[in-house]
């Protein structure tokens, strides 16, 4: 195949394929997995890489013998090891020409509506600008409250909050297996998983993390199946294999795919209705309501009422003058400042404001027709 059969891409890399097995990076192995990615961005692909590694790194630079399990100790190897990871992916990209920016992330980020817009906000400019997004959890932060706790289910997360075509976590193993294969001869690997809960036989052989990883292939699992009920296609294969990620971009057929089981616009969709307050809306104008039906987004100057108390993120309808009913979207502000600039054009929110988060009100991408 010639052509990229996924066009945006987050490629998961866990410890055990960062450390080649070791207890030490494997830089290497690591420049190899970059020049992968490097290529495929050569190719029109957008790719955003959640790493894995900075605690070994930690680790390492402070000789532990091995990850401590107390959470503050966790958090002081993150601190030393996350600066030095992200220098050396910056220094390999580098090579290739390509632009690095890190991201540090907690579940509390993605799982509020305003942190996942201000979030995806910053993740698709980057992309757009072909700079590699790094990202990891903001473990020198983050509290057990607000922790995702394992960059498999981060990544799944991330694959959502930006609509991936495919999310790629490459592991030590070649997929999931019916059973252990490094312990069971007879255990098979598994080329597809298609069915709407993955089997439970999956969930059993499932087995826990190594020596310096958080997570085994249990927390793929989740990870998987998180991804595709967010309507993005998974596959887990082994990072030790040639051209891995060049290959699966592509379409060569390897690891274990996980198919969706909704689309993206689909889950996307859901995430919307399932957020309005039943009291929170905007009235708007017949030029804004025609503007929308031919596909536009709501911009401020069409905004006429505001009702409610809601927060940048939130779910609000929106009625035309008649009170009908034409949709639900998400806003890029709030009650107080919709109030401000309702009316205004476009070209005036950061004079009134100080400050804008776009020229929509609500943008077409997260405004469902009713």
């Amino acid at each position: 195949m010639t052509e990229l059969l996924y066009k945006r891409i987050v490629v998961k890399l866990g410890t055990s394929t960062l450390t080649d097995g070791t207890i030490r990076l494997a830089p290497h192995r690591i420049i190899e997995l970059v020049r992968q990615m490097a290529h495929l961005l050569d190719n029109g692909a957008e790719v955003l890489l959640v790493s894995s590694g900075a605690q070994a790194v930690g680790s390492e630079v402070l000789s532990f013998p091995d990850i401590p399990k107390e959470l503050p100790r966790k958090q002081m190897l993150s601190a030393v090891g996350q600066p030095r990871l992200m220098a050396l992916y910056e220094q390999l990209f580098t090579l290739y020409g390509k632009n690095v920016a890190q991201i540090l992330l907690t579940r509390q980020d993605i799982s509020r509506r305003s942190g996942f817009l201000n979030s995806r906000s910053t993740v698709l400019a980057l992309l757009n600008h072909a700079v590699v997004p790094i990202v990891n959890e903001n473990d020198t932060v983050a509290t057990e409250e607000i922790r995702v706790g394992d960059n498999d289910n981060l990544s799944a997360q991330v694959a959502a909050l930006i609509g991936a075509d495919l999310l790629l976590m490459l592991t030590d193993q070649d997929g999931v297996f019916t059973a252990d294969p490094r312990t069971n001869p007879q255990a098979e690997l598994v080329p597809v998983v298609d069915t709407a809960e993955i089997p439970a036989a999956l969930w059993n052989a499932a087995g826990t993390g190594g020596l310096l990883g958080t997570g085994g292939m249990a927390t793929k699992l989740q990870a998987a199946d998180l991804a595709r009920r967010s309507g993005v296609t998974t596959i887990i294969a082994s990072g030790r294999v040639d051209n891995v990620i060049q290959r699966v971009a592509f379409g060569e057929v390897m690891g274990t795919r996980f198919t969706p089981v909704v689309s993206y616009l689909e889950s996307r969709k859901r995430y919307i209705l399932a957020g309005w307050d039943k009291k929170s809306s905007l009235t708007i104008d017949a030029g804004a309501a025609h503007a929308l039906q031919k596909g536009g987004s709501l911009l401020p100057v069409g905004i006429r009422a505001v009702a409610g108390a809601f927060e940048r993120g939130d779910t609000v309808v929106v009625y035309d003058q008649n009170q009908h009913e034409i949709g639900r979207g998400l806003v890029n502000y709030n009650r107080s400042e919709l109030l401000k600039i309702l009316g205004q054009n476009s070209t005036e929110i950061e004079t009134i404001l100080g400050y804008a988060y776009g020229d929509e009100a609500i943008h077409r991408d997260y405004l469902i027709l009713k």
